[in-house]
């Protein structure tokens, strides 16, 4: 099926350097994932992404299935095919979208029934359902279904939780293996999703209940929902400290920019994030200096580029000046000029943590981006 996963180095905080391979091809460990929701990372081509270097994007499922359909998508060859990209995908399950609309939607054991966004139309999302979804979507990577909950949370919710994402995570591996033994080898890999909210020993007890079920990849879902960084750091280390080594380790839903050299301290190998595109959408800039909010007055005559020490093309050919006043005028270049520098500039950075990595600098590294962002957005 042409999957492995590798790890060439480990720090001594336990960061990892490696390399994640898929039918669609080689990422590099650790790596940050661009998020296309709907088959399509905002303001960005799929061009500009291979520019970009990005080896590997995430799509949505439960946006998918309402539309256009995940039938619709398989019988147009699959999602590689329908969206034209040639690369590594990862789908979630729905849950957290799912979680989000509390007003549309009733958990029970069986899974989930919702309203849909769109025209209010009843669906009862399952695990087995989320399996059939995504199989048809034809991802390289696939998210069980789980129980995202709220935080602060109560423990016996967060208990509570912890039991349906087990259950619910051992009926979506029987019937994915029930799948390959009907139709051979499926070229896609599944992952679990450890919960506990923000409670250390419900953290230990969901990933050792998930071991169990043997997934070649463990994802640390319910986090960055609110609860402070360290607390989220603190989470991720006492999973990834029970996880196999020779699995990838994915944190899903962060970060900031500041923040990813600490998960990778934690061990985690890959993550995912809306922050770069959709702060792009509302003129945030991130930079080597700190964040840039560039509707900002002061840069209304501002002849340099947006980081000076950025090697994009946005960087290479436009000015602050003109930028601001793209967001300025509200044309759509503004977003995909800024798009297209945030997307490059995460990406630059999980490449500065892997070279970290290789001589052992990610502590000093993740020190100069922590002093960077201390400041306030320029």
């Amino acid at each position: 099926m042409n999957f492995s996963f590798e790890i060439s180095k480990t720090g001594p905080t336990g960061a990892r350097r490696g390399r994640l391979t898929t039918p669609h091809g080689t990422v590099e460990t650790p790596f940050f994932i661009p998020v296309g929701t709907q088959a399509s990372v905002k303001a960005l081509t799929q061009e500009a992404l291979e520019d970009l270097g990005a080896e590997i994007i995430l799509a949505n499922t439960y946006h998918l299935y309402l539309r256009p359909g995940h039938e619709l998508v398989r019988k147009l060859g699959g999602l590689h095919q329908f969206m034209s990209w040639p690369r590594t995908i990862l789908t979630d399950s729905g849950g957290y979208q799912v979680f989000s609309l509390s007003a549309l939607r009733k958990m029970t054991d069986e899974g989930v029934r919702f309203r849909s966004h769109l025209d209010g139309s009843e669906h009862l999302l399952t695990p087995e359902k989320a399996v059939e979804i995504q199989l048809a979507l034809g991802s390289d990577i696939a998210m069980v279904l789980d129980e995202c909950i709220e935080t602060p949370a109560p423990r016996d919710h967060a208990e509570a939780a912890v039991a349906r994402t087990t259950a619910w995570a051992r009926r979506a591996r029987n019937y994915f293996q029930e799948c390959a033994q009907r139709n051979g080898d499926l070229p896609q890999w599944q992952f679990g999703i450890v919960q506990g909210a923000t409670f250390p020993d419900l953290r230990r007890e969901s990933a050792r209940q998930l071991l169990d079920l043997d997934f070649p990849g463990y994802a640390v879902g319910g986090l960055a929902v609110g609860e402070p960084h360290e607390t989220t750091c603190e989470m991720a280390a006492e999973v990834t400290a029970l996880l196999p080594k020779d699995r990838p380790r994915y944190l899903m839903g962060v970060g900031r920019p500041e923040q990813i050299a600490d998960y990778v301290a934690r061990g985690i190998d890959m993550m995912d994030c809306v922050l770069p595109t959709r702060a792009a959408r509302h003129a945030c800039l991130y930079t080597s200096e700190g964040r840039v909010l560039i509707k900002n007055a002061r840069y209304a005559q501002d002849q340099r580029p947006i980081d000076p020490n950025c090697t994009c093309s946005a960087c290479r050919r436009y000015t602050r000046a003109y930028l601001r006043h793209l967001f300025a005028a509200g044309e759509l270049t503004a977003a995909i000029l800024a798009t297209h520098h945030n997307v490059h500039f995460y990406l630059d950075i999980m490449r500065q943590i892997r070279e970290a990595i290789e001589f052992g600098n990610l502590a000093n590294f993740s020190s100069e981006m922590h002093a960077r962002y201390a400041v306030g957005p320029a």
